[in-house]
């Protein structure tokens, strides 16, 4: 599956994990066959930044910068915590969840929870 806008990336630096990223921006360059990436590092403080790559290197490819070797590996949610097709977004009430918001963990499947309804 092709890395696109929005994905959340682990930068590997020399074969060892180094930071997570969300792809901000992907647009085209004037040299075919290559593409600005604009990143957002996932860290205190967090960090923009842009690199000129290759779509194969978008994809997970190996490459070097600097002469240090690189790769983006497309990071995803963990398998079944997100339901599919749920609504889990919804903050509204569900009748099927005792007066819980729909955000609430049911039926052991994590769901969505607002951190606001949890201060209350």
């Amino acid at each position: 599956m092709a890395t696109s806008i929005g994905d959340l990336v682990l930068v590997h630096y020399e074969g060892n994990p180094a930071f997570y990223a969300r792809i901000e921006d992907i647009e085209a360059d004037r040299k075919p066959g290559w593409r600005h990436v604009h990143m957002m590092a996932l860290m205190t403080p967090s960090h923009e930044f842009s690199w000129i790559l290759r779509d194969e290197y978008i994809n997970g490819e190996v490459f070097t910068m600097g002469g240090n070797e690189m790769r983006l590996e497309k990071v995803g949610p963990p398998r079944g915590l997100i339901p599919q097709g749920t609504g889990a977004e919804s903050s509204k009430e569900d009748s099927s969840t005792d007066g819980k918001k729909s955000g609430e963990k049911k039926g052991g499947q994590a769901k969505v929870v607002s951190l606001m309804d949890r201060k209350k």
